[in-house]
């Protein structure tokens, strides 16, 4: 009983959703968040649990792919294309819920 009253609800990535320009992912809490673009690539680690995913969107009519995975150090999410990208992300409380916006641009 008292576990449950000290211990933090775990933060949980609740829905991904294709926007213009890249993802907006939304979580029940602010989740911590390690980012960086790695090689042309887009990846953001947050201390949440969630499902795996996957789906495309498009930048500039041209595809990108986004992949969801659980690791070691939570969820690992992934952007990739056939040409670099580089990433912009910011969280903010949106209607008590958090949401992390991540726009890309080549």
């Amino acid at each position: 009983m008292i576990g449950r009253l000290t211990a933090p609800e775990p933060r949980v990535l609740e829905q991904v959703q294709v926007v213009e320009g890249g993802l907006d992912l939304w979580f029940n809490e602010a989740p911590n968040l390690h980012g960086e673009t790695v090689e042309g690539t887009v990846a953001l680690l947050f201390e949440a649990e969630g499902k795996a995913a996957r789906g495309q969107l498009r930048l500039q009519g041209k595809p990108v792919s986004w992949r969801v995975q659980k690791s070691d150090g939570g969820l690992l999410i992934t952007l990739v294309a056939a040409r670099p990208l580089h990433g912009e992300w910011a969280g903010a409380e949106d209607d008590g819920r958090w949401r992390v916006q991540v726009r890309l641009h080549e």
